[in-house]
């Protein structure tokens, strides 16, 4: 089965004046349909960079990075778009929810975008994932109203509502207490043998990278190795 990722000698430098700031050095990754990867690493590893490469929000400065068979180097922004909305969810670690609109409004947005589904079937959809993340009760609050936890469960609703064939997680689990992070991690893994949506999650949480199938360790920009967590045996299955 070819990947759904797959990046090939990436390097990603960013420019500060006359400064170039290395960010990923020559990173090389293939990620399977229907894995549960983390990236684990510490600040400034190169953790964020990667997600936003492969979520095509960043471009690579050399290198290719594919999705789901596609060098997202050789598309157009309009073809970009299209990928990201059909095939990618990302759960972002500032949220980036649209601040004018109510909770429910802001889970249903990709589903508008996409224009898959008719109304009964959307509110059906977001309603259960809704419940899912425990924010049912909040469906007419805006962002501004809610706390970080809850802002962080709507993003996580709004990632999972299009049942993408990837998500990828920024820290999805950062700005919860313990017992709702569990709650967002076993969603996911449900949707992962449910649906066989690949994740692919960044995180700093041990607690965490327990569930995922590998760990992918970043240091310094560059891979230091893909290993299988330490946790129980079914995180391994």
């Amino acid at each position: 089965m070819p990947p759904i990722v797959s990046i090939v000698d990436v390097v990603k430098e960013y420019r500060l004046g006359k400064v170039v700031v290395p960010a990923l050095q020559g990173v090389s990754l293939e990620v399977h349909p229907g894995e549960f990867i983390s990236v684990a690493g510490p600040s400034g590893s190169g953790k964020t960079t990667l997600l936003n490469l492969i979520g095509c929000v960043d471009t690579a400065t050399r290198g290719q990075v594919s999705v789901g068979g596609n060098d997202t180097g050789k598309l157009s922004e309009r073809q970009l778009t299209s990928l990201r909305l059909d095939t990618i969810g990302f759960i972002f670690q500032s949220f980036n929810l649209v601040s004018v609109l109510t909770v429910y409004q802001n889970v249903e947005l990709p589903l508008l975008l996409a224009r898959r589904l008719d109304s009964a079937e959307r509110r059906g959809r977001v309603n259960g994932l809704l419940e899912q993340v425990g924010i049912a009760s909040h469906e007419r609050h805006r962002p501004s109203e809610l706390s970080g936890g809850q802002r962080q469960r709507v993003a996580v609703a709004r990632a999972l509502v299009t049942e993408p064939k990837l998500v990828l997680a920024d820290e999805p689990t950062a700005n919860l207490d313990s017992a709702t992070g569990q709650n967002i991690i076993d969603l996911m893994k449900e949707m992962n043998r449910r649906k066989g949506t690949t994740f692919i999650f960044s995180t700093h949480d041990p607690k965490v990278m327990e569930h995922a199938n590998a760990v992918i360790r970043l240091s310094d920009g560059r891979i230091a190795g893909r290993d299988l967590p330490r946790g129980p045996a079914e995180a391994r299955a």
